[in-house]
């Protein structure tokens, strides 16, 4: 009588063991699995085309290491941004009270103190990123900001940043060579485009893999008429030197002060039609440079023919510092609407998503490899 109980109750086990796997191959093969050619960084279950756009220069964090949380932004993203370079900023201000007094100072422009670098940042945004799922992960290529591009141990440290933080980081920057009013604050020796130090950084990106991000103004603040920029032409001889990294020129050098100067999309188009400066790109981000953008009818057609000339060689970016809402997050993509209303569809695509997915896939790809060849265990 037991055995016959004990029959029983095992066929009946094995009935539902067997009815959960009948029920677990069902859903296996009634779930989409994603085309081989799919982009990376798409929210589970997101159609190709549902994302409006993907952010090339995004702050997470202000120039007192204060702002958003990875997890926090994803519900900025919302369903409009599907990938972000992500960064802080390499810079802090300092409070110095014989300066400002019990006045705390968050940006630079409101105090007299200098500003340093601030390498924690690197490993407080990997440590974000690694509180993520998988596929919240994938919507975010974070970038590593913690150096002195004036130090000739800079590249050392980027590479310490990677063996310590491998299947982190897709890139470097958004860093900073000339900046109105930020350099000359900055402690220490001055950055430069003519800098040995400034190779090493590049050289260790040809390596490896990892894309660039660059602030380099294209000129001074309240240059003398008639003054050629030094900077356009050292900007090119740096390009020429690295032409197997993909240098992305921020916001094409323009600044609060610093406005676009003559003949800049004849000198930009002379360096995107160079086959020596094929690393050479362009984001059009920050409501700075927007403005100047949409600011004629003229103007937003210059820059359409130029995007449409070299549709391979440009992309969007907001600039943003520690958004918290989505309207004022892509405020940046409202302004830049009558630009986008002249370029081709190829153009506008790649602007927008097509040309980020192709630098940072890659950058990925083969970051990740340098990693698995070099990060021992």
């Amino acid at each position: 009588m037991r055995l016959k109980r004990r029959d029983h109750f095992l066929a009946a086990r094995w009935r539902i063991l067997w009815m959960c796997a009948a029920v677990w191959i069902a859903l296996a093969l009634l779930t989409p699995v994603p085309s081989a050619g799919q982009a990376p960084g798409r929210s589970p279950g997101a159609a190709p085309d549902t994302y409006v756009l993907n952010d090339a220069h995004l702050h997470l964090t202000n120039y007192i290491q204060e702002g958003q949380t990875l997890k926090g932004f994803l519900e900025v993203m919302g369903d409009k941004v599907g990938r972000v370079a992500v960064f802080g900023l390499p810079l802090q201000q300092m409070w110095d009270k014989n300066n400002s007094g019990d006045y705390a100072p968050t940006y630079y422009l409101q105090s007299d103190a200098p500003l340093y670098y601030y390498s924690f940042t690197d490993a407080w945004l990997a440590m974000q990123y690694r509180g993520l799922t998988p596929a919240e992960q994938a919507r975010f290529d974070p970038m590593i900001i913690g150096f002195n591009p004036a130090d000739m141990y800079a590249a050392d440290h980027i590479k310490r940043v990677l063996l310590t933080f491998p299947g982190v980081f897709s890139g470097i920057g958004e860093f900073t060579i000339h900046k109105e009013f930020v350099s000359s604050k900055i402690a220490g020796k001055t950055a430069s485009l003519l800098d040995p130090a400034l190779d090493r950084i590049f050289d260790f990106c040809a390596e490896t893999g990892l894309v660039a991000i660059l602030h380099s103004d294209v000129d001074v603040p309240f240059p003398k008429p008639g003054q050629e920029p030094y900077m356009v032409l050292q900007m090119r001889d740096l390009l020429k030197r690295h032409p197997d990294v993909n240098i992305i020129w921020a916001h094409a050098g323009v600044g609060r002060v610093v406005h676009p100067v003559k003949d800049q999309l004849a000198f930009m188009e002379r360096g995107l039609a160079n086959p020596a400066l094929r690393g050479f790109y362009v984001d059009i981000s920050w409501d700075e440079m927007a403005k100047y953008v949409v600011a004629t009818p003229e103007s937003v057609q210059a820059m359409a023919d130029i995007i449409n000339k070299f549709p391979d060689r440009w992309l969007f970016g907001t600039d943003e510092v520690a958004p918290t809402e989505q309207g004022k997050y892509l405020k940046v993509y409202d302004i830049y609407q009558p630009l986008f209303a002249k370029l081709t569809p190829e153009a506008k695509q790649k602007l927008l998503k097509g040309n980020y997915e192709r630098l940072f896939d890659e950058a990925r790809r083969r970051v990740r490899a340098w990693e698995k060849a070099h990060v021992k265990g």
